[in-house]
C-alpha cells in the first residue's frame, strides 16, 4: 500500500504513527487485512471478500455426491500410528482388491502439431517445456478420439491460467463454432484468455467450485446446446471426481431429460409396417443426442481425493472396501510421487521457485507419511509400489463408474514419468450404440 499524502506509513502500518489516534482492526470477512474501525460499514459494502451474487450456474452441492452423513468415516488415525500387524492387513487388502487389474497401463506418449513450434522453441526452459509435452500429448489424445473438432464446447476444469484450452483453440485455428468454459474457482493472474480476442472462438470463465456446478444452467449451452468436452490438466484429487458426476450425471441426465419426447400416436395398422423405421429412427437418435462427446483429464494428488465425492464407492464397496481403508489407501498413494527420500526435498527446492502452478505434485514430511514408523517394514521400493496400486485401485473405480454410464473409459500414460510423476491420463467416450448386426 502507497503512504496517504503528508503520512509516513501506509494505511495497514498508520497504527505506528505517534500522532494518529485512529484504531484499526482486522477486517470481519476477510483477517488477511485491517481497516479503521470507524470507517468499517462503509468498507464492508465494497470489501472484495464480501459475498458475491451467486451465478445462474450455481446450485449447492448438486456434484458433491455423498447425502448419508451417517457413512462418512470419523476421523482417522494417521499412518504412522498404525501397528506392524495393522498396516500388513491394508497392504493384504489392497493387493487382493487389485488382484485382476491391469497393473502395467499402456503408453500412449503422442504429440501434436499445434505445439511444435513452441516445443522447439529456444527461449522455453526446462519447466516450460515439460509443460508443453504434456499439454501436447493431451491434445494427440484428443486427436485421436477425434474429439478436436467443429461444434463443440471444451470445458476445461480446474482451468487456471487456461493454458490447455489455449493450444486447443490454436489446434482447431480453422474450426468454426467452438465454444470454451474455463472452470476456476479462485481468482488467477496472468491468465492467456486475452490472446483469443482476434479469434472467432468464444472463452469465458465461471469463477465456481466445480462441486457447486450446473452445467445445463450456463446461458451459452443452455442457448447452444453443444457437445461438451470435459478436459484438465492435473485436475486434483476430488476435484476429478467432482467433474466426473458434474458431466456424466448432472449435465447428461438434465439433457436426457429434455430429450424425451412422447412418441406419436399411430393406427395399428400402421404399428407393423413402422416398427423396424422406428428402431433405427430411435437408434439414430440416441447416437446423434451426446451431450458429452468426450472426457480427457490428466489425473493426479490421489492423496487430495475424498471418500464423500469419490464416484467409484460402488467399486470399492464390491471387492470388500470401504471408507476407512480409502482414508487409508489415498494417503498411501502419495508413496508413489515422494518414496519418502530426503533428495526429493533437496532438489525439488529450487524448481517450486520456477514451476507453473498447474503442476500439483507435491512432497511430504516424513511424519506425515509415516515413513519413521514404516523404517524396517518397506523399503522405498515397496512403498512406491503399493502407492501405485492405491492409485490404480482408486482410478478403477473411476473407470468403472464411467463404464457403467455408457462410456468407453481407459487409464495410459501420457508421458515419461521423468516429465511429470503423475503422467496417467484418464479417457472417456460414449460407447457406440448396440445395433444388432443383419443375420445372413
Amino acid at each position: 500500500m502507497i503512504p496517504a499524502p503528508g503520512r509516513r506509513f501506509c494505511g495497514e502500518h498508520g497504527q505506528q504513527e505517534e500522532e494518529n489516534d485512529r484504531k484499526r482492526i482486522p477486517c470481519p470477512l476477510d483477517p488477511k487485512h485491517t481497516v479503521y474501525e470507524d470507517q468499517l460499514q462503509k468498507h464492508l459494502k465494497k470489501c472484495n471478500s464480501r459475498e458475491k451474487p451467486k451465478p445462474v450456474y450455481f446450485v449447492q452441492d448438486i456434484n458433491a455426491g455423498l447425502k448419508d452423513v451417517a457413512e462418512i468415516p470419523e476421523k482417522q488415525v494417521p499412518i504412522s500410528s498404525l501397528s506392524k500387524e495393522e498396516l500388513e492387513n491394508l497392504i493384504i487388502k489392497l493387493k487382493k482388491a487389485s488382484n485382476g487389474l491391469e497393473l502395467r497401463l499402456k503408453e500412449q506418449i503422442l504429440s501434436h502439431q499445434a505445439l511444435q513450434e513452441a516445443l522447439h522453441d529456444p527461449k522455453n526452459g526446462e519447466s516450460a517445456f515439460k509443460h508443453l509435452k504434456q499439454q501436447a500429448s493431451i491434445l494427440g489424445n484428443m486427436e485421436k478420439l477425434h474429439l478436436l473438432g467443429p461444434g463443440r464446447c471444451f470445458v476445461e476444469f480446474g482451468a487456471g491460467r487456461g493454458k490447455l484450452s489455449h493450444w486447443v483453440d490454436v489446434a482447431l485455428q480453422n474450426v468454426e463454432n467452438v465454444q470454451f468454459l474455463l472452470v476456476e474457482r479462485a481468482t488467477m493472474r496472468f491468465k492467456v484468455d486475452g490472446k483469443h480476442k482476434r479469434r472467432d472462438s468464444v472463452f469465458e470463465r465461471l469463477q465456481v467450485d466445480i462441486q457447486h456446478l450446473c452445467l445445463k444452467k450456463v446461458p451459452v449451452l443452455e442457448k447452444k446446446k453443444l457437445p461438451v468436452v470435459g478436459i484438465g490438466k492435473h485436475l486434483c484429487g476430488a476435484a476429478t471426481d467432482l467433474a466426473l458426476r458434474c458431466l456424466v450425471e448432472s449435465y447428461t441426465a438434465c439433457c436426457d431429460g429434455e430429450n424425451e419426447e412422447p412418441a406419436p400416436k399411430r393406427s395399428r395398422t400402421d404399428k407393423t409396417e413402422v416398427a423396424s423405421n422406428n428402431s433405427a429412427d430411435n437408434e439414430s437418435n440416441k447416437e446423434d443426442c451426446k451431450p458429452v462427446a468426450g472426457i480427457v483429464i490428466a489425473l493426479c494428488c490421489h492423496h487430495k481425493c475424498d471418500w464423500t465425492h469419490y464416484v467409484g464407492r460402488e467399486f470399492f464397496k464390491s471387492v470388500g472396501l470401504g471408507p476407512v481403508e480409502f482414508h487409508y489407501f489415498q494417503r498411501m498413494s502419495s508413496w508413489a510421487t515422494c518414496g519418502m527420500r530426503e533428495t526429493t526435498t533437496k532438489t525439488s527446492t529450487s524448481e517450486d521457485q520456477t514451476n507453473d502452478t498447474e503442476e500439483h505434485e507435491q512432497t511430504f514430511s516424513k511424519t506425515e507419511s509415516g515413513s519413521d514408523t514404516l523404517q524396517g517394514i518397506l523399503t522405498v521400493e515397496e512403498r512406491k509400489e503399493i502407492g501405485c496400486l492405491c492409485k490404480l485401485l482408486i482410478d478403477h473405480g473411476r473407470i468403472e463408474y464411467l463404464q457403467q454410464r455408457g462410456y468407453n473409459a481407459a487409464l495410459q500414460y501420457y508421458t515419461e514419468s521423468a516429465v511429470s510423476l503423475e503422467n496417467v491420463l484418464l479417457t472417456a467416450v460414449p460407447s457406440p450404440s448396440l445395433i444388432p448386426e443383419p443375420t445372413t
